[in-house]
């Protein structure tokens, strides 16, 4: 199960079919061109046939074609060519970018490609389902509506303020030629976590977006910015929110107002597992009102930020454990976006913004509360030891793909054994690239197994052990793409 993969290292192979060059196409003058050195490789990945991608990238690669260069040729493929609306279904091509790199360098080398090599795929997918929808591609800005530098920053607010997505397009375009990376994330940051649409994709895409860029550098920052801002207007075909009381709103809206009840000094607090506990608890039935107003009521006791977060993370993992599937598994993507985004936003009422914004966003993944099952994670129990022996890895992972409860009660036994479970998540990422058949399986992966490592050490087993709920199990069905991707790169 945890063997190498053979040559996934040597990218010495001869290509089969000629490379594109750029100029051999014309080019629509209405469609947003990215920067010369990087033009030619987009439009290589846009106008390849899916069925040739691969081996065209791999002799790219072998004739100097770097890492970076083809990450940032992906996203802007993306970025150009898919619809964000809504944030998520296909427009997962883009969202999973950053989660396929994260995956990537955290992979032995023999494993780093194929992440890569799956997200590569995975857009030509979505490339030919946008097309069959409408074919929608980013157009060129209107340049004679960008604010100037001086009024950019007010002219951003006020259009996302009033969802006008025409205004928006073209104040976005003049911040991001104006402002820094910093104050741009501030402000973003707030917008991707001011409603509950899209099921908390519009907080992963700001997140993954500002990752991403950070990789590939700040050059490409506008129209990524441009598809961000976009997609964050996105309202599901509901009235302009800025003139309706909406119930995707109004967490946001009390939020803003209680945030000021927070004490001044909130960041200064003492950890607690029983504040967590009780986090916990109060979110397996609070309203979303109910839950912003505990995070402020523990706070203001003078519980510390890594407490609330814990107990955040705990009833996220908590929820996938009780009813395994899509929603509950992005309570998990989600709070890792507004994680990060706590993380690295210099703005202390936006931190203090997304705490709330997170706790009242976990009841809303709960739904009606049907089909949930009677687990809690703060309570189950290890598996039982077997003349004296605990699970092997290879145990835990078999078992995971016939009864997830079972093999979560394996690995909390093994984890529990485990100062440093590297072996446990190394497993779980490499059974991911195997047998991942979709951006989920990247995407929630990347996110819960970077997750465990911020958490206070008394919880994390517990929450990387409810994580086998959504990962792969080594009786799982093999990924196809795997043995293209090896063809590909040995020739």
């Amino acid at each position: 199960m945890t063997g190498g993969i053979v040559g996934l290292g040597d990218l010495s192979f001869l290509s089969r079919l000629p490379r594109v060059a750029a100029e051999e196409a014309r080019f629509d003058t209405g469609i947003v061109r990215f920067q010369p050195e990087i033009e030619p490789l987009v439009r290589f990945l846009e106008d390849t046939p899916r069925e040739r991608l691969l081996e065209q990238v791999g002799d790219r690669l072998r004739h100097g074609l770097t890492y970076r260069e083809l990450v940032a040729a992906l996203l802007l493929a993306g970025v150009r060519n898919i619809q964000p609306r809504p944030v998520g279904f296909k427009f997962h091509a883009v969202l999973v970018v950053n989660s396929a790199h994260l995956a990537s360098i955290s992979s032995p080398e023999s494993d780093r490609w194929l992440p890569i090599f799956w997200a590569l795929d995975y857009f030509k997918s979505a490339q030919e389902q946008d097309a069959r929808e409408g074919d929608w591609t980013m157009a060129t800005v209107n340049e004679s509506k960008v604010p100037t530098p001086q009024k950019a920053r007010a002219a951003f607010i006020e259009a996302m303020d009033s969802w006008d997505e025409g205004a928006t397009d073209t104040a976005v375009t003049g911040l991001v030629r104006t402002a820094g990376a910093n104050e741009l994330f501030d402000i973003f940051a707030r917008f991707g976590a001011r409603d509950f649409r899209e099921i908390g994709h519009k907080a992963i895409y700001v997140a993954n977006s500002w990752r991403t860029l950070q990789m590939i550098g700040w050059q490409h920052a506008e129209p990524v910015l441009r598809s961000l801002a976009y997609g964050l207007l996105d309202r599901g075909g509901e009235e302009n929110p800025a003139k309706a009381d909406l119930p995707a709103d109004r967490p946001g809206r009390q939020n803003l107002a209680r945030i000021k009840t927070i004490r001044p000094e909130w960041q200064i607090g003492q950890p607690s597992s029983a504040a967590a506990t009780e986090l916990l608890q109060t979110l397996r039935t609070a309203s979303a009102d109910e839950a912003s107003a505990k995070v402020v009521e523990l706070l203001n006791r003078g519980v510390g930020p890594q407490s609330i977060w814990d107990g955040i993370f705990s009833a996220a993992g908590e929820l996938l454990m009780r009813r395994p599937g899509i929603l509950s598994l992005h309570a998990l993507t989600s709070a890792n976006a507004l994680h990060f985004a706590f993380q690295h936003s210099g703005n202390d009422e936006t931190r203090r913004l997304l705490l709330l914004q997170n706790a009242a966003f976990l009841t809303l993944f709960r739904g009606d509360g049907e089909k949930m099952k009677s687990i809690r994670i703060d309570q189950f129990p290890p598996a039982e030891a077997h003349e004296g022996n605990g699970p092997t890895l290879e145990e835990i992972f078999a078992q995971l793909s016939r009864d997830r409860m079972t093999a979560s009660r394996q690995a909390l036994a093994y984890l529990k054994k485990k100062q440093q479970p590297h072996d446990f998540i190394n497993a779980a990422r490499r059974l991911v690239f195997l047998k991942g058949n979709n951006s989920h399986d990247y995407k929630f992966s990347s996110a819960v197994l970077e997750d465990y490592q911020t958490m206070s050490p008394d919880l994390r087993d517990r929450f990387l052990a409810a994580s086998v709920f959504n990962l792969r199990g080594s009786g799982d069905q093999d990924n196809p793409l795997v043995k293209r991707t090896r063809a590909a790169l040995v020739g």
